[in-house]
Parts: C-alpha cells; sequence; structure tokens
C-alpha cells in the first residue's frame, strides 16, 4: 500500500507534480482542496468567508483524515495544511510525506500566473504579496521540514523538469 502526501507553500507545484507523479505510477491523484469542495459543495473561499480560516482549517483537518485512509493514492495538501493541529504527524504516520520546495520568488511568480482564487493573497498588492510570501513561508518551514523527503521544485519551468522532479521523487521513496 501507497500513500504518497505532497506539501508545500501555495503555488510550489503541489497539483501539477502530484498529477503527473499519480499518472506516471498508475494512482489515483486527490487535491486536499479540491476534495473539500467536492464534499463540502463550497469553494474553499466560501469556507474561508463563512467560517473565516480557523473554521476552514477544522472542515480541512477533518477531510485530511478522510483523504488520507484512502489506500495507494497521491495526495496533494493545501499550502497551510500541515501547520494546524497535529496534521503534519498525522500524515507522517499515514504515508510517505514529500516537501516541495521552493524559493518565494518562483511562488510568486506561479502565484501570479494562477487562475485559482488565493483567499490569503485577496486585496494584496503585488509588494504585499510578495512581502506575505516571505513572511508566511519563513513561518511554515519548521512545519515543512518534518515531511519525510524534500524535493526541489524551483525548476517546474517544462514537461522535461516535471518529469525530472518525478523522477527525483521516485528514487527518494524507492519507487
Amino acid at each position: 500500500m501507497k500513500r504518497i502526501i505532497l506539501i508545500g507553500y501555495m503555488g510550489a507545484g503541489k497539483t501539477t507534480v502530484g498529477k503527473a507523479l499519480a499518472k506516471d505510477l498508475g494512482l489515483p491523484f486527490y487535491d486536499l482542496d479540491w476534495y473539500i469542495e467536492s464534499r463540502m459543495r463550497k469553494s474553499v473561499k466560501q469556507l474561508f468567508d463563512e467560517r473565516g480560516e480557523e473554521g476552514f482549517r477544522i472542515v480541512e483537518r477533518n477531510m485530511l483524515h478522510e483523504v488520507a485512509e484512502f489506500e495507494d493514492v497521491v495526495i496533494s495538501c493545501g499550502g497551510g495544511t500541515p501547520c494546524f493541529f497535529d496534521n503534519m504527524d498525522y500524515m507522517n504516520q499515514q504515508g510517505d510525506t514529500v516537501y516541495l520546495k521552493s524559493t518565494p520568488d518562483i511562488i510568486y511568480q506561479h502565484l501570479k500566473m494562477s487562475k485559482n482564487v488565493r483567499p490569503l493573497l485577496l486585496n494584496k498588492t503585488p509588494e504585499e504579496v510578495q512581502v506575505f510570501i516571505r513572511e508566511q513561508l519563513r513561518q511554515r518551514e519548521a512545519f515543512y521540514a518534518k515531511a519525510r523527503h524534500t524535493a526541489d521544485v524551483c525548476l517546474m519551468d517544462s514537461t522535461e523538469n516535471i518529469k525530472a522532479i518525478i523522477t527525483t521523487i521516485k528514487k527518494r521513496l524507492d519507487l
């Protein structure tokens, strides 16, 4: 039984890498945010608006406990998932955790190109977003560092580079 759980900051590429890794391994892929939206029938933004961040994090924890019971899966978590409750310890118990590590500048570039609504970035200027990313990444690094494995995802600008990241992850997990 394989459970591979990808963590990292928003915009690091967890969904991109997760989909590619799952396809390569012939496993189902679950994005935790998508799973939450499907189960709750509301967007992450709506849940944030209705319940606040604390209320959202409770929902997120409950949904993590559901999806992390699935067998033979690749799961990508939201950027904050490892940083609340005992989520990081729980994920390490449930499977192989992989921290997709990137720099603040690369993350900012990814987020600028993303079409996804990021509740934590709403109503911020580009400069405020850059400062926010640096600060929050510094705060979250201690949680991300608890992952069993780390993969550098700074170069995800081509299919070949994504394949190289997949190969690195598979080697680290002995797959």
